[in-house]
């Protein structure tokens, strides 16, 4: 079997990317969040063109797969008419920006999320995978999301951030694009073609000193499933939400609007916690701790099937479970307590590791697997 390429770039809904099982057709919602009509257009859409399901991954984004290539050119004019297009590719592109899920309208976060959107064309060209964090709520939550730029809370007001530096520097809100710019900049000018990340160049090259003179606040414990000051937070296995359900759900709970986070859940603005089956309401569901990705025959890097497997699986490892369709690792690049990485057909067996690291024991099958737990533990 061929090594698994990886992507340089993000598929966009403009320029979608092939995969297995078609098209993959991803769409970025302004500050994360989509107004009801534009959710139940979403739940349409996949339907209609993909595979019934919307992918929420870490950024915050919902990817519909499965599309024919044929049909992109409908899938678009509808996805127009929703508002969820941008002007062009290249736009779209540059508009990587992760936003705080818990903002309020008018509030700093918002105001910033705009500002920095503006201002993209002003940046000098990027890689294509680099990112922006908003996340400047009382306290930060999307450390662990993939940023590259980070607006951040200090003690003292707002602070911006270089990914993989444990400090920032002091700015205001009138000065916070300029420095972002000004901060891109150095990072241009430092960056190589095996270095196209922040925390890639910074372990090589180190920041200015007036880069790196204040802390930001503690980071809040990650959200979980449950009732919120904003409304009903939902886990999506895997992040994958099936758009019946998810329609469903809209109507039954009369939610105005659905907000995106990078750790598998939704936000039903304004509702309560609803009763469901097709989507994690316990905190404590194991499925929580279970990273898997699309897998065969989905993905064409991947030699084996995953879901099934990592549910399966989930509620026997204490820890972090991540099963992988390959060596890339799509669905989590942290390590995990048990990562089980596809190859040829059988599963390796990696602890405290990443896909892509050496096994402590290859050639296992899914049953093996299954009759196994010790080997999970």
């Amino acid at each position: 079997m061929s090594e698994p390429q990886v992507k340089g770039w993000c598929p966009g809904a403009l320029r979608p990317m092939m995969s297995g099982d078609g098209l993959v057709i991803r769409v970025r919602p302004r500050l994360a969040r989509l107004e009801a009509a534009q959710a139940l257009g979403l739940c349409d859409l996949a339907q209609r063109y993909g595979n019934g399901s919307l992918d929420l991954t870490s950024r915050a984004n919902l990817q519909i797969r499965g599309v024919a290539p044929d049909d992109h050119e409908a899938l678009m004019a509808a996805l127009g008419g929703l508002d969820l297009l941008d002007t062009d590719p290249e736009t779209e592109r540059r508009r990587n920006i992760l936003v705080t899920p818990f903002w309020q309208r008018g509030d700093r976060s918002a105001r910033l999320a705009r500002a920095l959107t503006e201002a993209l064309p002003e940046l000098p060209e990027l890689p294509a995978k680099v990112g922006f964090a908003v996340d400047t709520g009382a306290q930060p939550v999307l450390v662990d999301a993939p940023a590259d730029f980070r607006f951040e809370r200090s003690q003292g007001g707002l602070l911006l951030r270089a990914d993989g530096w444990a400090l920032g520097r002091p700015v205001t809100d009138d000065s916070a694009i300029p420095a972002l710019i000004e901060l891109a900049e150095w990072f241009d000018a430092h960056r190589s073609p095996e270095r196209r990340r922040m925390a890639q160049v910074l372990a090589a090259t180190p920041l200015p000193d007036a880069w790196a003179s204040t802390a930001p606040k503690q980071r809040a414990a990650l959200p979980q499933p449950g009732a919120h000051a904003l409304g009903a937070l939902l886990g999506a296995p895997f992040g994958q939400i099936g758009a019946e359900p998810l329609a469903r759900l809209l109507h039954e709970t009369g939610a105005p609007a659905l907000r995106l986070t990078p750790w598998r859940l939704f936000l039903l603005e304004g509702a309560a916690m609803p009763e469901t089956d097709d989507f994690v309401t316990d905190p404590g569901d194991p499925l929580l701790r279970a990273d898997a990705c699309a897998g065969a025959p989905f993905c064409p890097s991947a030699s084996v099937e995953t879901r099934a497997l990592a549910r399966a699986l989930a509620p026997r490892v204490p820890g972090r479970l991540h099963v992988s369709g390959c060596a890339k690792g799509c669905a989590r690049a942290a390590p995990a307590t048990v990562t089980l990485t596809g190859r040829d057909g059988v599963f390796d067996l990696i602890r405290d590791g990443c896909a892509g690291d050496t096994p402590q024991r290859t050639g296992l099958t899914s049953s093996d697997l299954q009759s196994n737990s010790e080997w999970l533990r």
